[in-house]
């Protein structure tokens, strides 16, 4: 990677800079307001030189006071010459009212050679200094061709009496070249120098053509006002254009911010000079009439006539400064398009992202998730971050951090018309998640699923198998002891019986567990007792106290019944009590929304929180979760194991 500039900032310097270059405005325009001169091209041509020394100036100062660049001293020397040329004219105008004022012999010639070094460096010279690496070959001889043309263009216009279109044509080429240059490095150069250079090559284009005028004849009508009105529009372009290259890429460690409302104003303001120039300039074309109505009809002619085109350009300039945030309507259209083409729900907020990104002409949007998981992201940040909250029905699901381009700042409009979009954003995160939760239930469903086919084939493979392969050979030793031995023959067979009885036993009680027919047909209450009969056979107490209707929705039912063998088979192996209790009823939660509670409690040894989760535990969490509900498994006071099951009677 090529070796970056870097140095530090002279504060003292460009406080000099920038009190020097106002100080001459100041008394530029005092010697000028003084001297009370007719109106002319002259006059026109001093205000571009005073708008230029304050500009130049304060723009010079404030990049110089952070880094020590040719850049910032150039400016800073363009603009205390500009000021000069100003101060010159001023006194000129001021000593031809009145003779005899001192100095007019040094500050008058001034007006016509201190502004030429300064000005044409700006964008014969600049273009090839703006960037943050160094000079490759064609920047150091566009260098040399830029300094050369500037010599030469003084040498000749101070000594000499060189011709117009030969005098200006080396200027107007040179600049156009260094605009073709400064666009070459936005296409092609690298990618770190590449934000703004486009507007720094039409602004070093605007500013070689603006020099195109003055080769024209001067008999040409209008061109006395057309000449200057064009220099004092170019030339503020030209310095925001550096300025935008500069603090978009924080180049040369600058760390400026400068606000979007000031931008929008700072461009409002210059549109609205320009229509001041356009209009006035036509209406003084048009032919003076002795009556007043038809001067009024000729003003509102021209303001009607200039009118669209200042509407115009105030939309392209809400457009550069906020993007497509001056236009909601068009920004959601944008975002709903990237609804309907997503591929998939990671597209989906990558794509909204993008959209908020580019219709706000943000520098970075990251979208996170209420945890702080980074679920879509555009763009690089390399400043630090907004954040905007996103809601759905109250509630926070997530959060936008979003950064502006370098050098900015978000305004008032780009700030709501965030939080107007965010809440598409907020639709989509939830979309995501949702498809999420979908695929992550499929998931555990699917685990379950395989967990009780395990279960049963567990119980067929080691019960039920060795069973039946057990009854087979004592068959075949009845068969061997008919002939020979019937009592024995006979004493067999009972014991053959008895096993088979209790195999057929199991098979109904795993059917029973899997999913009862009394569930069906009766309901969960009936089920729970009939368990509670299954297990007192085997020693094991089982007290049921259910209040629940017979019609309760099939897969509640379901799933409670299935939490309770779980809860009850997980305390009968490990909590060492003699017995438990299943309660089960119906009742609402804090929404107002029916619910199902069962409850199993045993006064066994206890809960050990930090203890692995085994399948039955994981059972009964993805049974609840399948409908939206829950468990919490818990010690009982003072001893013993509480389980607690919530499960909408509807389901989620």
């Amino acid at each position: 990677m090529a070796e970056r500039i870097s140095g530090g900032g002279a504060p003292a310097a460009a406080a000099a800079v920038a009190v020097t270059c106002w100080t001459l405005v100041v008394l530029s325009l005092v010697t000028f307001l003084v001297a009370d001169p007719t109106i002319d091209s002259n006059q026109l041509f001093f205000l571009v030189d005073v708008v230029g020394a304050a500009v130049y100036g304060t723009v010079a100062g404030v990049v110089l006071a952070r880094r020590v660049h040719p850049v910032p001293i150039i400016l800073g020397a363009a603009a205390i010459g500009i000021g000069l040329a100003a101060l010159g004219y001023g006194y000129a105008q001021w000593a031809a009212v009145r003779p005899g004022l001192p100095w007019v012999d040094v500050l008058s010639p001034l007006q016509n050679t201190a502004w030429i070094p300064g000005t044409l460096a700006l964008f014969l010279v600049i273009p090839w200094l703006v960037r943050d690496h160094r000079l490759d070959i064609a920047a150091r001889i566009g260098l040399v061709a830029g300094t050369l043309v500037t010599a030469w263009f003084f040498w000749a216009r101070t000594f000499t009496d060189v011709a117009q279109v030969p005098l200006l044509a080396p200027v107007v080429g040179v600049g156009l070249v260094a605009a073709a240059d400064a666009a070459r490095r936005w296409r092609r150069g690298p990618v770190d120098e590449r934000v703004g250079l486009g507007w720094l090559a039409l602004g070093t284009a605007l500013m070689a053509l603006s020099f195109v005028p003055l080769m024209l004849p001067s008999t040409w009508p209008g061109l006395w006002m057309f000449t200057p009105a064009v220099h004092l529009v170019v030339q503020p372009f030209f310095l925001g254009a550096i300025f935008v290259s500069i603090l978009r890429q924080r180049m040369w460690g600058l760390d400026l911010v400068v606000s979007r409302a000031v931008l929008a104003g700072s461009l409002t303001a210059l549109l609205i000079g320009l229509y001041v120039v356009v209009a006035t300039a036509l209406a003084g074309l048009l032919p003076a009439g002795d009556s007043t109505g038809a001067q009024f009809v000729a003003a509102a002619a021209v303001a009607v006539a200039v009118q669209p085109a200042r509407m115009w350009l105030q939309r392209r300039v809400q457009r550069l400064v906020y993007g497509s945030g001056t236009d909601p309507g068009h920004a959601v259209r944008e975002l709903g398009r990237h609804f309907g083409s997503a591929e998939s729900p990671a597209a989906l907020l990558e794509g909204l992202a993008a959209g908020v990104g580019s219709g706000l002409r943000l520098e970075s949007v990251v979208v996170h998730r209420a945890d702080g998981a980074e679920v879509a992201n555009w763009g690089r940040a390399t400043g630090s971050a907004e954040f905007v909250d996103l809601m759905h029905r109250g509630t926070r699901v997530g959060m936008l951090a979003v950064t502006a381009p370098p050098g900015e700042t978000l305004g008032i409009r780009s700030r709501k018309s965030l939080s107007e979009l965010a809440s598409v954003v907020s639709a989509g995160l939830v979309v995501v998640q949702s498809a999420e939760d979908l695929a992550g239930a499929r998931r555990r469903l699917a685990t379950v699923r395989a967990e009780e086919r395990r279960v049963i084939r567990r119980e067929l493979h080691d019960g039920l198998g060795p069973s039946l392969a057990g009854i087979r050979l004592g068959l075949q030793g009845v068969r061997n002891l008919l002939a020979t031995d019937p009592p024995a023959a006979s004493a067999l067979l009972e014991s053959l019986q008895e096993q088979l009885d209790h195999q057929v036993d199991g098979v109904r009680s795993l059917s029973r567990n899997l999913f009862p027919p009394v569930l069906d047909e009766l309901g969960l209450t009936a089920a729970l007792e009939e368990l509670a009969t299954g297990y007192a056979r085997s020693g094991f107490d089982l007290d049921v106290v259910a209040d629940v209707p017979a019609d309760i929705g099939g897969q509640t039912g379901a799933a409670a019944y299935g939490i309770a063998i779980e809860a009850v088979t997980n305390a009968r192996r490990h909590s060492g009590a003699p017995g438990c209790r299943v309660e089960a009823s119906c009742g609402t939660d804090g929404a107002g929304l029916p619910v199902l509670t069962l409850v199993v409690r045993d006064v066994g040894r206890g809960y050990d929180p930090s203890g692995p989760a085994g399948v039955g535990t994981r059972s009964m969490r993805e049974r609840a979760d399948e409908l939206g509900g829950s468990v919490v498994i818990e010690s009982g006071c003072p001893t013993g194991t509480v389980v607690t099951a919530r499960l909408p009677l509807v389901a989620s």
